[in-house]
């Protein structure tokens, strides 16, 4: 019970009451008949009508529960919710009359109030029973099922919630694995720039922008979960350093790693490793940074724009997520692609070469059932099996380099490329972008204050893995290093065959997940106020549109990815991660939080730095985007089987 959340008794009650079947709503069939069903809501009534309501009979509201189908199993909710209703209306006459202080409650009190809770000797019986066997008591996230209530659906992070889904009552998304913090899911919630007149009563920065939601009279058909509230306090985290180090790096160990090796080649050995460090830390900066306005912001990475400077920013940042995973879609495709060309030459002894935009549209047929997945929680399991695979893939690649260093030596390797640069800075943004996860991992921690240490150590584990990997992998291959470096592996090996169409289903297993976060918020800006979930219509016209943007995605990997992967990778991560990675975190640290001369001259820097990397870069890449020399794939399958 040390991770419980606490909340306060009135609260989940108030809440849970909102949704308790009264004498009104049990009346609502009679009123219909009546014609009287477009009277107010209680809400809306005057103040004494609220008075006299308030103080109707609390027995009337139990009785009419037994009134329900099952009436008698909620029995106990509905004399919890009254019992503390009348607690405090008590203590509201004692306030009036006595200011001495309520003293606080012992010990035996709280242990009563919790067995009197829905629940509560349930609850009690299974946390003593694990203390009398010597157990840790089970890890309970609330102390009452009226707390989970009042909880469950109340996540920070990104609102990617699609209720099309016909198995689930809940709207509530799996947030951690995507979580670009930004709640997205309504366009009401964009609000005006800070300190602008119509913002003048709300210009502190502890308040997100808002949906306004229409009122809607509760009745016995009200849903208990109802959608999360921007507004609502964050619920506490349980999430352990170890586990937040585990997260980051499930988020930044996939396909980038395997074009690293390439990018030191375009880059040299020594500017290489400088940059990588370099960039490194300027990401780390950034991740901080977002951390910190996120303190003073309480909104996710694309409200925080809209708060601090109007809705065209929050519109630029949700477009540059969408672009971004977008873009990564596009590179994983063509990655498997070129892997699966590479196996079917090396089981055909280089006869059989298909062409990679057959492979890149194969891929679709694939992906499209996995694109109408509306819950990303069920795609857990796809994501568990990818970080094994690529897990075995590394460790091969670093043996083999290892093995090949300590045969052949160090091949020919140049220290620094003036002219190909620009292109191993696109690369290496493309590898370190996580800036996404950064707000649902700090949300997920039980203490968000130990985050900066955690993202110190994992960063630096990371760039020690990224450096490695890009400069021994160099070295190992020198000048012929290919886009993808699995494929020097050599093919004979057939434990290189096996590691390749490991890797190879790892990134299609890790596809969903990056096209998810993208279709989510394109839905949601295009079909705004309608749901699938009970008109078959809409539901249908969502997965049309499903369906095209993963052919879409297919398109753009065979016009960007052909014979030009690294130059596509690199492209991405200048024009889209760049910005996303590096400008927008610090442009909003620099409003939102910086305080002193330093650090905001620090948050120029590196604003300035992102700008040159996204259009000095940008332009170089697409200078030589022609520049790179056809590849034969049957060459490149004869010399890898020598």
């Amino acid at each position: 019970m040390s991770q419980a959340i606490h909340l306060p008794v009135e609260q989940v009650a108030k809440v849970v009451k909102r949704h308790l079947v009264t004498q009104r709503d049990s009346d609502a069939p009679e009123m219909v008949e009546e014609g009287q069903l477009d009277q107010p809501h209680s809400s809306d009534y005057a103040p004494d009508q609220r008075k006299d309501t308030d103080n109707g009979s609390i027995h009337s509201t139990i009785r009419n529960a037994y009134k329900l189908p099952g009436g008698s199993i909620v029995d106990g909710i509905y004399k919890w919710t009254a019992n503390v209703e009348s607690e405090r209306k008590q203590r509201l006459q004692r306030s009036q009359s006595i200011s001495f202080p309520l003293p606080p409650p012992k010990s035996g009190d709280v242990l009563s109030q919790r067995l009197k809770q829905p629940g509560g000797f349930r609850r009690h019986y299974v946390l003593s029973k694990a203390a009398k066997q010597g157990r840790s008591p089970p890890n309970l996230w609330t102390n009452s099922f009226a707390e989970f209530l009042c909880l469950y659906g109340h996540f920070g992070g990104e609102d990617l919630s699609d209720d099309d889904d016909p198995d689930s009552d809940s709207d509530e998304d799996e947030e951690a694995v995507i979580g670009y913090g930004s709640s997205i899911l309504n366009e009401a919630t964009t609000s005006k720039p800070v300190g602008s007149k119509s913002n003048a009563r709300n210009t502190d920065h502890d308040r997100p922008a808002i949906a306004s939601t229409s009122r809607r009279r509760p009745s016995e058909s009200t849903p208990l979960l109802s959608k999360p509230n921007k507004n609502t306090t964050a619920v506490q985290g349980t999430a352990t350093p170890a586990k937040a180090v585990f997260l980051l790096l499930k988020s930044f160990v996939t396909t980038g790693i395997m074009f690293l090796p390439k990018a030191f080649y375009n880059g040299g050995l020594v500017f290489s490793i400088l940059g990588t460090i370099f960039i490194a830390a300027i990401s780390l900066y950034s991740f901080l940074s977002l951390v910190e306005t996120r303190n003073a912001v309480p909104a996710g990475f694309g409200d925080m724009g809209g708060v601090l400077f109007g809705s065209k920013m929050r519109v630029a940042v949700l477009v540059c997520i969408t672009l971004s995973q977008i873009g990564f879609v596009c590179a994983y495709m063509g990655f498997v692609a070129e892997n699966l060309q590479s196996l079917i030459l090396t089981f055909s002894k280089c006869r059989v070469v298909i062409p990679l935009h057959v492979l890149i549209l194969a891929q679709c047929f694939v992906f499209i059932p996995l694109a109408m997945i509306r819950k990303i929680q069920r795609l857990s399991v796809f994501a568990l099996i990818a970080d094994v695979f690529i897990v075995i893939g590394l460790i091969y690649l670093y043996y083999y380099d290892f093995f090949n260093l300590s045969t052949h030596g160090v091949a020919d390797v140049t220290m620094w490329s003036a002219d190909r640069f620009p292109l191993f800075i696109g690369t290496t943004v493309f590898t370190y972008e996580g800036i996404g996860l950064v707000i649902p991992i700090t949300e997920s921690m039980k203490e968000p204050k130990r985050l900066p240490q955690v993202l110190w150590r994992t960063m630096a584990f990371i760039t020690l893995l990224f450096t490695t990997m890009g400069a021994f992998s160099y070295m190992s291959f020198g000048d012929n290093v290919q886009t993808i470096v699995l494929l020097n592996l050599p093919a004979k090996d057939p434990g290189v065959s096996t590691i390749i169409a490991l890797y190879s289903l790892a990134i299609c297993l890790s596809i969903p997940l990056q096209l998810f976060p993208a279709i989510r918020i394109m839905e949601n800006g295009l079909f705004t106020t309608r749901s699938g979930k009970n008109n078959a219509v809409v539901k249908w016209e969502k997965n049309v549109f499903r369906v095209a943007v993963v052919f879409v995605c297919a398109w753009v990997s065979i016009v960007g990815s052909k014979d030009k992967l690294d130059k596509f990778v690199a492209l991405v991560g200048t024009l889209f991660c760049a910005p996303l990675c590096f400008v927008f975190p610090t442009l909003f640290h620099l409003k939102a939080a910086a305080k002193t001369y330093v650090r905001k001259v620090a948050d120029v820097m590196v604003m300035l730095f992102g700008s040159f990397c996204m259009i000095y870069g940008t332009a170089m890449v697409i200078g030589q985007w022609n520049s790179s020399d056809v590849v034969d794939p049957i060459k490149r399958c004869i010399s890898r089987s020598m």
